[in-house]
């Protein structure tokens, strides 16, 4: 089975999602077929020997959709500027140079910026042999200038936000003396005497004419799409738009025609003021839904921003700077202090400790020796390393978390609006009816105009205002009010899957505990007080960069305890620090550098109690003998316990996930309350655990705050980020705790269902008031005798329903969270 992404253009919402779905199914050897609106992509797994790209592509043009395949990942483009052109002889020059090498798929090079683009495959030729492809040929090729590649896809939807962000303000600009001209007379506003309707009414109706079609012409994209899916029989929110502003204007247009004709009674009968605000607020829908939009890719952006850009490699016993991108598998490469490590590989010279926290989301710095592995990305804390490289470009493990989290976003079914699916329905159901309505009054006997204004108010009754707005202004209002308590949704798929949720997933590190690892026990023997040893130890590890001596010396800090002056100073690798004092000689260190000293542990059952809470003991001896012991952990956050608890009388159940040992992880889960541990997960099998979780036909929420836990968020039903976590996993989620508080967890979910049902409401009461008025709009108290609806009347109804849907949203803002 192949696999291939497909970027298409130019989907609005969820029904255009099912039609591509559709149309690329039905070909023969298609075995998935997955739109993912958010990212507006398309994963296929298809049978090559049954169907080519090329006839996936048709499909998607047919359902009438845009698609381009994304370019492998071996294939890529770079801008190499050049130094010494002087003509076009010499562009030809260049040109046929880097032709000549294998995997050249394109080459252009530009006299006037002095630069050659190249794109090639990655796997038949380097880069290093592109630039001496161009100093044969006689030329200097300069530093690559990284990130040249342009992000089409950024910049396409980049433009389409700003124009809907300007066609929404050219809506608006004349929208609003629209609606004041229509509806001032009837509360009583001041309007001009030559645009009065009872007085001038050809020029009341005219100015509202010149008024809408600027605001028809902003929303010009809701008719071209709307129609050609109606067309197509697969109508969705566009298509109720344009049904019924087009149904609006056509009726003022006829309304202009009999007021010439003197009938001066249609200028109350005018719709235009009705398409003009249903434009407007639909532009405005759309341009919010674009920026939210706009941001799943940043998440894997910051990610790729993590690596370095260059790498210093040893060739021929000589430091040389390279692109990370001309790094190979078995090349020898240097780091210092403070460095990015570029590529995965294995320590083979020096020590160091590394701070792994932008990959694992664990802030203790891991001690690293000659044959530890060591992972792109990571901080090189302290001390020079050699180490060879061993996993490069698309293989590292930052690449594998780059390509989990795409994975992740892409197989994440779009949650289907309820808007978009009922108005598949109700945009035909309605249209029938008002062709049936109009036509069984003109066989009847009744006039054209008779059926025409039956047709034309079935269709205005059933204007999408109401519907439109159910969702998104409690979405507003549901999730103004999540912000008030810290808790940051970022849209309303989040909100729709929130309450739903049955499991929820914490991270530890960071999540339940604060990931900073401090001082939790002192322990000491032979007449020295518990100060005094932390003096002592926090004046011999002032001179370590050990994350557990640092965190002794902050607690010293904390406690004002004044530093003593080392007179010798010794770093044990892996075990420890040896110090003399004050005339003492002094070990810190774990329990080898003990052993390795010959130093009886006294202390052995407190250690192994400490050890079972979940504590690393360090030990101290003092002239051969132990004088005790400090414990240093990763503390837990005061609210962690109490939410848990909430939580459980939520009805949810909570799983707590960690690379720690399981001892340590069960230690930290009897202190909280969790139902369920899964300790020894490695970084990248996070998402694995949460998708097995998901195969139990559980709704999993996933808590994390680290850039490991990035594809677990994304895999997630909800992605919720502690909001002192990293920016990628913020990114990933649909939900940031701003207050970093587990608190919020529980309010989030309580929000997410008080916004739901007040969602089904709104969608209620907004199919209730048209629904209710079709009927009448259709003529049936007519047929019995009764008054013949108004249009005006059906604009009211319809105005009444919006406002009764505002009125309800609004209610959410009583919202108070069950603690």
């Amino acid at each position: 089975m192949e696999k291939q992404v497909f970027n298409i253009t130019g989907m609005t919402c969820a029904a255009c999602a099912r039609a591509v779905e559709r149309s690329v199914s039905k070909l023969q050897g298609i075995q998935v077929a997955t739109v993912n609106l958010a990212t507006e992509k398309l994963f296929v797994e298809y049978d090559e020997s049954r169907v080519n790209i090329e006839s996936i592509k048709e499909a998607v043009v047919k359902a009438g959709y845009g698609a381009k395949e994304e370019q492998e990942e071996t294939v890529r483009e770079i801008s190499i500027p050049i130094a010494g052109m002087t003509c076009a002889a010499c562009v030809r020059a260049v040109e046929r140079a880097i032709n000549k090498l294998p995997g050249i798929k394109e080459v252009n090079v530009n006299l006037a910026t002095e630069k050659a683009k190249v794109v090639y495959d990655t796997s038949k030729t380097r880069i290093s042999q592109i630039k001496d492809a161009i100093a044969k040929a006689g030329y200097e090729p300069l530093e690559i200038e990284a990130g040249e590649q342009v992000d089409k896809d950024r910049e396409r939807k980049e433009k389409e936000r700003k124009s809907l962000w300007i066609k929404f303000w050219i809506a608006i600009i004349f929208t609003v003396p629209l609606l004041y001209i229509a509806m001032g007379h009837m509360l009583k506003l001041p309007i001009p005497e030559i645009i009065m309707p009872k007085m001038h009414p050809l020029n009341f109706a005219l100015i509202q004419l010149m008024l809408v079609i600027p605001v028809m012409v902003a929303g010009y994209k809701f008719y071209t799409v709307g129609f050609s899916r109606l067309f197509r029989r697969e109508p969705n929110m566009d298509s109720l738009i344009a049904v019924g502003t087009s149904a609006a204007f056509l009726y003022g247009i006829y309304a202009i025609y009999q007021i010439m004709q003197g009938n001066t009674e249609y200028a109350h009968d005018l719709y235009f003021e009705t398409a003009g605000v249903i434009i407007a607020l639909i532009l405005l829908g759309k341009y919010l839904e674009s920026v939210s939009k706009g941001k799943t890719s940043e998440a894997i952006k910051k990610l790729m921003s993590l690596a370095p850009k260059t790498a210093v490699v040893i060739h021929d016993g000589k430091e040389v700077v390279i692109p990370i991108e001309e790094v190979e598998v078995g090349d020898i490469l240097l780091v210092k202090p403070g460095e990015k490590i570029p590529v995965d590989g294995v320590v083979i010279e020096g020590r160091t400790s590394v701070d792994e926290s932008m990959l694992t989301g664990e802030s203790i710095p891991v001690e690293k020796n000659p044959g530890s592995k060591v992972t792109g990305a990571s901080i090189n804390k302290n001390g020079t390393i050699k180490f060879k490289a061993t996993r490069v470009g698309k293989d590292t493990a930052l690449s594998q978390i780059i390509r989990l989290v795409e994975d992740a976003q892409g197989s994440k079914a779009p949650i289907a609006k309820m808007a978009d699916i009922i108005a598949g329905y109700f945009v035909p159901i309605v249209m029938a009816i008002a062709v049936a309505a109009g036509l069984a009054w003109y066989l009847s006997g009744m006039s054209a105009i008779f059926s025409l204004t039956i047709f034309i108010s079935v269709l205005v009754i059933a204007c999408p205002c109401a519907l439109g707005l159910a969702t998104p202004t409690a979405i507003m209002v549901g999730t103004g009010k999540g912000a008030e308590y810290g808790v940051l949704i970022k849209g309303g798929e989040a909100l729709e899957t929130a309450h739903k949720i049955q499991t929820i997933v914490f991270d530890k590190t960071g999540t339940i505990t604060e990931g900073k690892p401090k001082v939790t026990d002192i322990i000491a023997i032979d007449g020295i007080d518990e100060t005094k040893l932390l003096q002592l130890s926090a004046s011999a590890e002032k001179g370590s960069e050990h994350p557990l001596g640092e965190a002794i010396v902050n607690r010293a800090k904390e406690l004002n305890l004044e530093f003593l002056n080392i007179e010798q100073f010794e770093a044990i690798p892996g075990q420890g620090i040896e110090v003399k004092i004050q005339g003492k000689h002094m070990l810190l260190g774990n329990r080898k550098l003990m052993e390795d000293r010959n130093i009886e542990i006294t202390l052995q059952e407190e250690s192994d109690r400490l050890a079972e809470e979940g504590k690393t003991p360090m030990f101290i001896a003092m002239d051969n003998k132990l004088a005790g012991i400090i414990a240093v952990a990763d503390v837990m956050k005061p609210s962690s316990k109490k939410a848990v608890e909430v939580l459980h009388k939520m009805g949810i159940k909570v799983v707590m996930i960690t690379g720690d040992n399981r001892r340590t992880a069960e230690a930290i889960a009897r202190q909280v309350g969790i139902d369920r541990v899964l300790a020894e997960v490695l970084p990248q099998d996070k998402a694995k655990e949460i998708k097995k979780l998901q195969s139990e036909g559980l709704k999993v929420a996933m808590v994390g705050d680290g850039i490991n836990d990035a594809p677990a968020l994304a895999q997630a039903d909800v992605g919720i980020a502690i909001g002192s976590g990293t920016d990628v996993a913020m990114e990933s989620a649909d939900i940031v705790l701003m207050r970093s508080d587990l608190m919020d967890v529980a309010t989030a979910l309580q929000l997410s269902k008080s916004t739901i049902r007040n969602i089904k409401q709104n969608l209620f009461w907004a199919f209730a008031y048209n629904s209710a008025g079709i009927p009448i709009a259709a003529g049936l108290l007519y047929l019995f005798g009764g008054p013949l609806l108004n249009p005006m009347i059906a604009a009211a109804a319809m105005a009444f329903s919006s406002v009764s849907v505002v009125t309800n949203a609004l209610r959410l803002r009583r919202f108070k969270p069950l603690h």
